[in-house]
């Protein structure tokens, strides 16, 4: 029987560029909000994958590409 493994972790959006928009509102490095970053470590992975989607929606929103990782 084949084993189960449980789904991976939900990967942190931080790039590690933490400044914060005072026209967008979002951290410019990963395009969260400030009470998205500050509950980041205690959101459940539902919850995270949530904000991934948001992240994303609003990439598109402001033209912005995703940064590859190891270009932070």
């Amino acid at each position: 029987m084949p084993s189960m493994q449980p789904p991976s972790p939900v990967p942190s959006p931080c790039i590690s560029i933490c400044r914060m928009s005072a026209a967008t509102g979002l951290c410019e490095g990963c395009h969260r909000t400030i009470d998205e970053i500050a509950a980041w470590s205690r959101m459940e992975d539902p919850e995270k994958r949530a904000v991934w989607a948001l992240i994303d929606e609003r990439r598109a929103r402001l033209g912005v590409q995703a940064a590859r990782e190891g270009q932070a």
